[in-house]
Parts: C-alpha cells; sequence; structure tokens
C-alpha cells in the first residue's frame, strides 16, 4: 500500500491550491481500491483550514472537506510553528485536527513513499 504526504502552505483564499489539494485528499481516500495511507499536514497561511467556518468561493466549507477527510482516518496536522504565529493555538480546532510538530512531519516525510505539495 501506497503512503502519500500532501503538504499544504497555500492559504485557502487567494488561489484555488488548498481546494485543490483536499479534493485531490479526498478522491484519494474514496477510492474503491489501492486507497492509499494518506497523511496531510498544514503549513503557513493554510493552518486557518484548521478552523471551523473556512468556506471556498463558492460557498462549500473547506471545513467539510476537512472532516471528511478525518471521519476516513486521515491525519490532518497543523504546523505548531506556524498555528503559533497566527495565534491559532488557543483556538478551537475542527473536530480530527490536530496540532503537529516539525518532527512529526520529519518522520510522515521519510515514511512516505510521495510527497506532493501545494
Amino acid at each position: 500500500m501506497q503512503k502519500i504526504l500532501i503538504i499544504i502552505h497555500a492559504p485557502p483564499y487567494g488561489s484555488e491550491r488548498c481546494l485543490s489539494a483536499l479534493r485531490l485528499a479526498l478522491a484519494l481516500v474514496e477510492r474503491d481500491s489501492d486507497k492509499p495511507l494518506l497523511d496531510v499536514f498544514l503549513m503557513s497561511d493554510a493552518t486557518v483550514l484548521g478552523l471551523p467556518g473556512q468556506q471556498d468561493a463558492s460557498g462549500n466549507t473547506l471545513q467539510t472537506m476537512v472532516e471528511q477527510l478525518t471521519d476516513h482516518g486521515v491525519p490532518v496536522r497543523l504546523c505548531k510553528t506556524c498555528a503559533g504565529n497566527r495565534g491559532l493555538l488557543a483556538l478551537k480546532l475542527i473536530d480530527g485536527v490536530a496540532i503537529g510538530t516539525l518532527a512529526e512531519l520529519t518522520e510522515m516525510t521519510l515514511q512516505a513513499d510521495k510527497v506532493l505539495t501545494f
């Protein structure tokens, strides 16, 4: 079974890179066969995806997409340093989303067969 790490740096607004990353992640975990093991790590401005109430330009909630990933058992982590720099550490996160560390990202990277960045 393949192990894929998706690292999202891009902010959820101003481009569609976050949306594209989430859509790909969902397509991967919803496969009927050859379903990979998936990790998602949010860095930089993408860390706000871990907060409830985020939505894309069409009004669809990005939160729903993140919740669907966690419902499939996908670990979704926010970079602790990036979240701290944006004042997010004390805020409520979407259920199933957790703060992650650089050490965790390092381990995820070393264990992954593929690393995709957005």
